[in-house]
C-alpha cells in the first residue's frame, strides 16, 4: 500500500464484492507482518470469492507459500476461491511451489553398512589431506624462522616446556614403575621355571629403554599434551583470538605452534630418560621382592647387559614421536569450528590419531632397526 492511503496493508477484505484483495511486498522480509496480517483477517460466509493479487508489487518464493497457505485457509472454511491479477512469471512460480507443497518428505536414505565404511573413509582422507596441508605451513614457518631466529619466542617455549615436561614426571614415573613391576612380575613366572631368574634383568632393562619407555612416554603425552593443545588452540578459535592474530599481522604458527613444537621435541627424550629409570627400577623392585634378587647384583648384571646403544636406540624415537604429538595437537586445535562440542570432538581424534601415529611410527622404527642389524 502507498503511504497515507487508508486501506491496510497486504490484505483486505471486500464483503460486498467477495474479493479478498492482496497488495504491498510479499517477500521473505515482510513475511512476518503478512502472516499477523492472516490471523486479523476475519473473511465472509461467502462460498465462493475471487482473491486479486494484482495490487502486489513483488513476489518471492516465501510469499507464494503464503499465498498458498491463504488459499488453503479459505478451503477449510468450506469456500471456494479463484485466484487472479498474477501475471505469467508468477504463475509458473507459484505452479513451483506449489507442486511440492502437499508432497509428503522423502523417506530418509537409510545408511548400510558400505554407506557408513565410505563416509567414514572419506573423512579420515580430508583430515589427512588438511592434515599434510598443515605440515606444509609448518615447513614453511620453521623456514621464516630459520630466516629469522630473533622471532622465536623463548619464554614460551619455556613455559611450555614446563607445563610438557616438568608437570608431567608424577604420572610417567608412576606409570612406568607400574609397567616395570607388571614385566618382571611375568617374566619371573616363566623364567623361574627353568632357573634363570637372573635373565629377567636382561629383558627389563633391554625391553624398557628400546621399546616400552619411549612407547610409554609417548602415550601420556599424547593423552596429556595433545589434548591440551588442541582444546587450548580450539577455544583461541571460537574466541576469534586466532582471527584478531591475523587481522593485526601476527603469525599464529609462529606464536601457537613452533613453541609448543620446540618445547615437546625438547622435553620428550628427557622424560624418556626419566621413563627407563622409573621402568628399571619397578623391575629391580618386583624382582627383589617377588626372587630376592639384590638391589647391588641387579644393577651389575644390568651394566653388563645393557649397552649403551639400546638406551639410544630409545632416546631416538623421542624427537619424532614430540613432533608427531604436537602437530597432532595443534591440527586438531585448528580444526575447531563454531560452536562448544567441535572442541570435545577434535579433543579426542587428537588424542587417538597421535597414539596411532606414535604406534605407526614405532613400527617404522622397529623394521629400520631391524634393517640394519640392530
Amino acid at each position: 500500500m502507498n503511504k497515507g492511503s487508508s486501506r491496510p496493508r497486504y490484505l483486505r477484505w471486500d464483503e460486498k464484492k467477495s474479493v479478498l484483495e492482496g497488495s504491498g511486498e510479499w517477500t521473505l522480509e515482510h513475511a512476518d507482518e503478512i502472516e499477523r496480517a492472516l490471523g486479523r483477517l476475519e473473511i465472509g460466509s461467502d462460498r465462493k470469492c475471487r482473491i486479486d493479487f494484482g495490487g502486489v508489487e513483488r513476489f518471492d518464493s516465501s510469499g507464494m507459500l503464503l499465498l498458498l497457505e491463504l488459499k488453503e485457509r479459505v478451503r477449510k472454511n468450506g469456500g471456494e476461491c479463484l485466484l487472479a491479477g498474477l501475471n505469467t512469471k508468477q504463475r509458473k512460480m507459484l505452479h513451483l511451489v506449489q507442486k511440492g507443497y502437499h508432497d509428503t518428505p522423502l523417506p530418509r536414505r537409510k545408511e548400510g553398512f558400505f554407506y557408513r565404511v565410505g563416509h567414514t573413509v572419506m573423512e579420515e582422507f580430508d583430515v589427512l589431506r588438511s592434515f599434510f596441508r598443515f605440515l606444509g605451513e609448518l615447513t614453511a614457518s620453521f623456514a621464516r624462522l630459520l630466516m629469522h631466529p630473533g622471532s622465536f619466542r623463548v619464554r614460551e617455549t619455556v613455559y611450555h616446556i614446563e607445563q610438557s615436561g616438568f608437570n608431567a614426571l608424577f604420572i610417567i614415573g608412576l606409570t612406568s614403575i607400574l609397567v616395570g613391576l607388571v614385566i618382571a612380575y611375568e617374566s619371573l613366572v616363566q623364567l623361574s621355571r627353568f632357573g634363570a631368574d637372573i635373565y629377567v634383568v636382561d629383558g627389563i632393562g633391554i625391553a624398557i629403554t628400546r621399546e616400552l619407555g619411549p612407547m610409554i612416554t609417548a602415550i601420556v603425552i599424547a593423552g596429556r599434551s595433545a589434548s591440551s593443545y588442541t582444546a587450548e588452540i580450539g577455544t583461541m578459535r571460537l574466541t576469534e583470538e586466532i582471527s584478531a592474530m591475523r587481522t593485526m599481522g601476527f603469525d599464529p604458527f609462529f606464536f601457537l605452534v613452533i613453541p609448543r613444537i620446540v618445547a615437546l621435541v625438547i622435553a620428550l627424550p628427557l622424560l624418556i630418560f626419566f621413563s627407563d629409570l622409573m621402568g628399571i627400577l619397578g623391575g629391580m623392585l618386583a624382582s627383589k621382592a617377588q626372587v630376592g634378587i639384590s638391589y647391588s647384583f641387579f644393577i651389575e648384571r644390568l651394566q653388563e647387559v645393557l649397552s649403551a646403544k639400546q638406551y639410544i636406540l630409545g632416546i631416538v624415537k623421542g624427537p619424532f614421536f614430540a613432533l608427531i604429538i604436537a602437530a597432532t595437537g595443534c591440527f586438531h586445535g585448528f580444526r575447531v569450528t563454531g560452536d562448544t562440542e567441535s572442541i570435545g570432538i577434535e579433543t579426542t581424534a587428537s588424542v587417538v590419531h597421535a597414539i596411532f601415529f606414535v604406534i605407526a611410527c614405532d613400527a617404522l622404527f622397529a623394521i629400520l632397526y631391524t634393517q640394519l642389524g640392530y
